[in-house]
């Protein structure tokens, strides 16, 4: 979050952010208060069942509680989901991707 990113959050700036309670809790709180101070909107994937959270961010998206090394695996779910669901928004073709390997669309 320093310098170059956190120039580019205003008002307008939806920020995604991982907040899972973990040993990089506290920092990943630091970073949501730097957000607040310039009026970004913070939604947050957060631990199931974290009050804390809520009194910082706008919005939050729960995940079971698990151990540390098996978060990334259940929190890159509702990331999918998330940006699946904005590109459908924006108008995009979620099954026809531009700039895709050819590799990848040749039967």
């Amino acid at each position: 979050m320093k310098h170059g990113p956190i120039a580019l959050i205003d008002e307008r700036m939806p920020v995604v952010v991982i907040a899972l309670r973990d040993s990089v809790y506290d920092k990943v709180l630091n970073n949501i208060q730097e957000i607040r101070a310039r009026k970004g909107t913070v939604i947050a994937v957060a631990t199931e069942g974290d009050t804390r959270i809520m009194r910082h961010v706008d919005h939050v998206i729960h995940i079971p509680e698990t151990i540390e090394t098996l978060t990334p695996l259940l929190s890159i779910i509702p990331l999918q989901m998330l940006a699946y669901h904005m590109a459908v928004l924006r108008g995009c073709d979620v099954d026809q991707p531009r700039n895709l390997a050819k590799s990848v669309t040749v039967e």
